[in-house]
């Protein structure tokens, strides 16, 4: 199956996996400074072993995950999705749209974990490839808008667009109402917002430009 996968999906499906063994090896300590931190951790905090933010760890924390589940579903859906993408876009358009997408999510989840320690709360860090998932979700319902695919559960064929809105509906209520707390839902929706940025700036189309221009009616004489 790796075979006939176009070489930026297949690397980050191996560097993935390759890391998560090391986890299950080493332990999850030994990658706390690359996971995603909030700044603003106190002397005390990390006297207590909380390494604070780095900014590697915008990227870093997109390739470590909880535990088997997390890493599967992510590379699921980055198999499903990335390799069309990839070969539509070619790999450094690719590779490059992915990272925005991990870092974009990356500064949304910040910001929301920097106001959870502005109320009170406590510093908590951040893990998997999910944003750059949901980004390439994004991508491939804008891309290929009337794809069928099929959801596994429940195993309900739709659209690639319809299946793209509808998660980024469940994952803006699951944010909203607080369920799931322990699910970077703000973050899923970083990394749509800064894909959809993205594939607008690369199409000229506003905030970044006024888009393809139209030719004038023609007029009769």
């Amino acid at each position: 199956m790796l075979t006939n996968l176009p070489p930026v999906t297949k690397g980050l499906l191996i560097a993935n996996a390759g890391v998560f063994l090391l986890q299950s090896l080493l332990g999850a300590a030994a990658f706390a400074p690359l996971m995603l931190w909030p700044p603003g951790v106190d002397a005390f905090m990390r006297m207590a072993g909380v390494p604070g933010f780095w900014p590697w760890q915008l990227v870093t924390y997109g390739f470590l995950h909880g535990d088997l589940a997390h890493l599967l579903f992510n590379m699921l859906a980055l198999v499903m999705f990335g390799a069309q993408l990839e070969y539509t876009w070619g790999p450094r358009r690719f590779l490059t749209y992915f990272l925005v997408c991990v870092v974009g999510a990356g500064l949304c989840q910040l910001g929301i974990v920097s106001w959870t320690l502005a109320q009170g709360g406590q510093p908590y860090p951040t893990l998997g490839a999910s944003g750059g998932v949901f980004g390439l979700l994004l991508a491939y319902g804008m891309l290929f808008p009337h794809q069928r695919v099929m959801l596994l559960i429940p195993p309900i064929p739709m659209k690639a667009r319809t299946l793209a809105i509808v998660f980024g509906v469940i994952t803006l209520v699951m944010g909203i109402t607080g369920r799931q707390p322990n699910v970077a839902h703000f973050a899923h929706l970083g990394g749509m917002l800064f894909g959809w940025l993205l594939i607008r700036y690369w199409r000229g189309q506003p905030p970044f430009g006024r888009g393809p221009r139209r030719r004038p009616p023609a007029r009769r004489f």
